[in-house]
C-alpha cells in the first residue's frame, strides 16, 4: 500500500482529510504553493499562472476564479484549503466564500423582476413601499427604487456613517441591546437628516440596498432569501447559493473559512468579547441585500449570463433598466452606475459591467467585458494594512485576457451545474 504524503493527499483531489492525522494546519501561500482543484485548459494558463502570483504575494489560502466565453465555462479552478472541524478540506471550484457587495446585483435584479411582473413600480418610493415617516426629513419622501439602486438617495457614508457597520453606535442611541437587526436600523436612519437631496448625486450606500431587501420580501411576501433563490437564482440555474452566517461556528461545510489581521468587538450580543472580525466584527443577517450572499465563482459567471439576453430571470426592458445611465449622467471616468453593476460602454459597441465586493476576510471580482468574457476571482481576505492591492486583479485579468491567442470550446458548465 503506497503512502501519500500530505502534499501528495492534497493533491490527489480527496475532498476531506483528517487534519488531526496531518497532523499540520492548511499550508498558506507564503510558505508553499497551494493545492488547487478544477479545470484549466492549455490555452488559459495564463489567467492560472496570474493567479497564482496574485495569491502568492498576498499571501493568500483561499481562492478562486472561473473565466467563461459566450455562456460558456471554460475555466473553473479552487486554491488552497481550509479547516472544518477535524478535516482539511481542499478549496473547489463549488466552494462557497463570502461575496459581500458582488450581491447587489442579485438585489437589483430582484426589483427589476419585480417591476417586470407588475408588483411594483422603479419610480415607487421608499416611504410609500415600507410606510416610512419622512418628518425628519421630507426628502425622504423623493427617495424612489431607481436612486437606491444607483446609489443617488441621499445617504453618505463618508458624510455621516455606514449604517450597516455601526451596530454598537445605533445600540446605543437607541438604547437598545445587540444584536439589533434591520427595524433598529431603520428607526435609526429614518430619524436622521439626509447628507444629501435624493438625484442629485452618487454616493455608495449599503443602507439603500438593506432597504431594497425590505422591500422585496413586503412585496413578494416571501422572505427575501426565499424571493432570490426561487424566482432569480434558480431560474438562472443557480442552486447552491445562499445567505452567509456571522460566527465560525456557524459556517458551512463548503464553505472557506475568512482570514484577518483585524479583531473587534463583537455586535452579536452585549458581552463585550474582542473576537476575529469576519466572525462577530459585523452581523452578516443584517448583510443580507446588499453584501450577505454566499457563492462560487462558476455561480457567479453563471449569475452574469442571465444579463447577456432576454431568458428566465429578465426579460430585454429589464435589462436595458440594469445598465441605464442614471439621472445624473456619466461619471468624470466615463462609468456610471446602473442596478448593482458599474457600467462602461467598450471600444467594440458594448459595455463592459463589472463589480467589487470587499469585507472583512473577503474581496472578490466579477466583470463581464467585451468579446463575451467574463470572469470572477474570490478570496478569503482583502488588502489590510500596507499589503499590496486586492483591487489590481482587475488589471491582471484582463491582461491575462489580452493574452489568449485561441479560446477552448469545451464547456464546463454541466459539470458544476
Amino acid at each position: 500500500m503506497t503512502t501519500l504524503s500530505r502534499r501528495r493527499l492534497l493533491q490527489s483531489g480527496a475532498l476531506a482529510v483528517p487534519a488531526l492525522a496531518l497532523g499540520a494546519a492548511p499550508a498558506r501561500a507564503g510558505t508553499a504553493a497551494l493545492p488547487a482543484t478544477g479545470v484549466v485548459p492549455a490555452q488559459l494558463a495564463g489567467f492560472d499562472a496570474a493567479m497564482k502570483k496574485f495569491i502568492a504575494e498576498r499571501d493568500i489560502s483561499c481562492a478562486q476564479l472561473a473565466v467563461a466565453k459566450n455562456g460558456k465555462i471554460l475555466l473553473a479552478r479552487g486554491y488552497g484549503s481550509y479547516t472544518y472541524g477535524r478535516y482539511v478540506r481542499l478549496v473547489q471550484p463549488t466552494s462557497l466564500f463570502r461575496i459581500a457587495s458582488l450581491s447587489k446585483s442579485i438585489t437589483a435584479a430582484a426589483i427589476a423582476r419585480l417591476a417586470q411582473d407588475g408588483k411594483l413600480s422603479l419610480g415607487d418610493t421608499v416611504t410609500d413601499l415600507l410606510g416610512l415617516s419622512a418628518d425628519a426629513d421630507p426628502r425622504l419622501a423623493d427617495v424612489t427604487l431607481w436612486r437606491l439602486m444607483q446609489h443617488t438617495g441621499g445617504w453618505d457614508r463618508d458624510a455621516t456613517l455606514d449604517q450597516l457597520w455601526a451596530d454598537h453606535a445605533i445600540s446605543a442611541a437607541l438604547d437598545v441591546p445587540l444584536p439589533i437587526g434591520h427595524a433598529e436600523i431603520m428607526r435609526y436612519a429614518t430619524a436622521r437628516k439626509l447628507d444629501f437631496t435624493p438625484g442629485s448625486r452618487y454616493a455608495y450606500s449599503n443602507y439603500g440596498y438593506m432597504l431594497l431587501g425590505r422591500i422585496i420580501a413586503k412585496v413578494s411576501g416571501m422572505s427575501y432569501e426565499s424571493y432570490v433563490r426561487q424566482r432569480i437564482l434558480a431560474p438562472a440555474g443557480i442552486t447552491r447559493m445562499l445567505l452567509g452566517r456571522s460566527a465560525s461556528g456557524q459556517q458551512y461545510a463548503a464553505e472557506v473559512r475568512y482570514q484577518s489581521v483585524y479583531t473587534r468587538r463583537s455586535v452579536l450580543d452585549d458581552g463585550g468579547a474582542t473576537v476575529p472580525y469576519p466572525y462577530g466584527g459585523f452581523n452578516m443577517a443584517n448583510q443580507d441585500a446588499n453584501g450577505g450572499w454566499l457563492g462560487s465563482a462558476v455561480d457567479l459567471v453563471k449569475w452574469g449570463f442571465a444579463f447577456d439576453r432576454a431568458g428566465p430571470v429578465l426579460n430585454a426592458t429589464s435589462i436595458g433598466r440594469v445598465f441605464a445611465k442614471p439621472e445624473i449622467g456619466v461619471g468624470s471616468g466615463g462609468s456610471w452606475y446602473g442596478l448593482g453593476w458599474q457600467v462602461r460602454e467598450n471600444n467594440v459597441g458594448g459595455l463592459n459591467t463589472w463589480h467589487t465586493g470587499s469585507m472583512p476576510g473577503t474581496f472578490g471580482f466579477l466583470a463581464r467585458i467585451q468579446h463575451g468574457v467574463s470572469y470572477c476571482a474570490l478570496f478569503n481576505r482583502r488588502q489590510e494594512g500596507d499589503a499590496p492591492s486586492f483591487g489590481a486583479i482587475d488589471g491582471i485579468l484582463g491582461t491575462a485576457t489580452g493574452g489568449v491567442s485561441s479560446w477552448p470550446t469545451t464547456d464546463l458548465t454541466p459539470r458544476y451545474f
